[in-house]
């Protein structure tokens, strides 16, 4: 009798902790599962904020280039149109609420007349700023001006594409406290560690900051800008590893 008792009260028991077993053993396995779906899930980019409505000049200025109080920057066929200048054109952000670090402009630009730069976008890296010129110096240098001192037409990111007028081409620079990325019609071209460098612009574009875009004897149209901030995976693959 106390054999069969213990037998029993054993059996039971062992039920129990087997029940329990694998109750564990599922929640478990839930929960793997649960954390693979949540890494398995790419991380959504924030969203971009639109900087032209391709209606108005909302949130910009004409830049006050000289002589630009008799140039017609106007807004046509759903862009921002830059006549020719004397020497220079352009428009110019008034917000104050954009990112200065760790974020991506994007927009298009063409030219429409004339042989030299037709979108040259100046924007900010921290404290500083830089300029990417698009078609300089004639009409094929694309590189940022400055990098200590040196312009676009001199340092390493100096860079020769033909651009052909009347063609929209796509513009996109990241920015991060580390590195400067740019590319045109998702080629990169540049990509260069600006830490402990001097940033700066020619005094001729300063009239651009913080953020805006100019021509030089060259008329053109800038559309689809628009910027947003990188995501912290973003932020470190866009890090420059020198050789």
């Amino acid at each position: 009798m106390t054999t069969s008792l213990a037998s029993s009260r054993n059996g039971r028991l062992a039920l129990r902790f087997s029940i329990l077993g694998g109750l564990a053993v599922c929640v478990l396995l839930g929960a793997l599962a649960g954390a693979r779906a949540v890494g398995d899930e790419p991380a959504e980019k924030p969203k971009a904020i639109v900087l032209f409505d391709g209606k108005t000049l909302d949130g910009w200025k004409k830049t006050d280039f000289y002589g630009a109080k008799d140039v017609d920057v106007r807004v046509a066929d759903g862009a921002i149109v830059l006549p020719l200048g004397k020497s220079m054109t352009g428009v110019t952000t008034t917000r104050t609420d954009l990112p200065k670090t760790n974020y991506e402009l994007t927009y298009e630009a063409m030219r429409t007349e004339g042989v030299d730069f037709f979108g040259a976008a100046t924007f900010p890296v921290g404290g500083s700023f830089l300029s990417f010129v698009n078609g300089g110096w004639g009409g094929h240098v694309t590189g940022l001006s400055s990098l200590d001192g040196a312009d676009a037409s001199e340092n390493e990111t100096t860079y020769s594409h033909a651009y052909n007028n009347k063609t929209w081409y796509r513009f996109r620079i990241r920015v991060t406290d580390q590195a400067v990325r740019c590319a045109i019609d998702d080629k990169e071209i540049i990509a260069v560690d600006v830490t402990n460098r001097h940033l700066s612009t020619r005094v001729q574009v300063r009239a651009s900051q913080p953020l805006g875009f100019a021509t030089w004897e060259t008329a053109g149209a800038v559309r689809n800008i628009q910027i947003r901030p990188l995501t912290a995976a973003e932020v470190a693959a866009a890090k420059v590893v020198e050789p």
